[in-house]
């Protein structure tokens, strides 16, 4: 009987009261299962404990998703976080060399957000922590006084890359998404080329240029309402595609 590919996708550490939890957004587990075709396995943010040979091994992908929390600027050499700012160091910790391990296994790999950051970092990128405060740039902020609908709806362009993966899957030039973000890349990481841009020339999605398997991140949350949006379902149909692939070589 056919076995659908396994996605892990990796946990926030927050706390609840006194204790810690290990937590990810439903709607990042439905995509994985709606739009992906996959099962999703929650990973908790508990670094090299986990010990990633073993868990790469059983893993057909890995969803890197987005969170509240900002990557700890000390990773690209950043300035120190305004205050207030929420961390995730457990998280960090785990993430960052977790999505090099897994490139070079041939894991595919998706970023969304704040995994967009991290795989940038992860590949010695830099983050500008307020987009909208550097000259040039859009607010890519959403308005969080507007019901989820209202934040998650169509917000920009962006601009997909000749001769890219993005631009394959749209059949386009451009595509409309969704803006949820206040950091943004300020230097792309080595190995990573770019695959969209918005209209302010911020990228917007990479994909790491030689990688063995799908290796992609957008800036963008395809993950909401995944199913009835056709660009969001070829991304993570062709994350699921490279996951199948990945579940039957085994």
């Amino acid at each position: 009987m056919a076995t659908h590919p396994l996605i892990g996708i990796p946990a926030d550490r927050r706390m609840v009261g006194a204790h810690p939890f290990h937590m990810v957004g439903e709607k990042y587990v439905r995509a994985v299962m709606e739009a992906a075709g996959a099962a999703p396995l929650l990973i908790p943010a508990l670094a090299e404990e986990l010990r990633f040979g073993e868990l790469l091994e059983r893993l057909d992908g890995l969803l890197f998703t987005g969170s509240p929390s900002n990557v700890e600027p000390h990773h690209y050499r950043g300035a120190p976080s305004a205050p207030g700012t929420l961390h995730d160091p457990a998280r960090d910790a785990t993430t960052l060399p977790l999505i090099r391990k897994a490139v070079e296994a041939g894991v595919p790999v998706f970023g969304i957000c704040r995994g967009f950051q991290e795989m940038n970092v992860a590949f010695g990128g830099t983050l500008h922590q307020k987009v909208h405060e550097v000259p040039g740039f859009l607010d890519h902020r959403d308005d969080e006084s507007q019901p989820l609908e209202v934040q998650y709806g169509p917000a920009h362009d962006v601009l997909l890359e000749p001769g890219g993966l993005l631009r394959a899957l749209s059949g386009s030039e451009r595509v409309r998404v969704n803006s949820l973000h206040s950091q943004g890349i300020e230097r792309l990481g080595a190995e990573l080329a770019v695959e969209a841009r918005a209209t302010d020339g911020l990228v917007e999605a990479f994909r790491v240029a030689d990688a063995r398997s799908f290796a992609v991140a957008v800036q963008w949350h395809p993950e909401w309402q995944a199913v009835s949006n056709a660009f969001s379902r070829a991304l993570f149909g062709a994350f699921g595609e490279a996951a199948g692939r990945r579940a039957q070589s085994k």
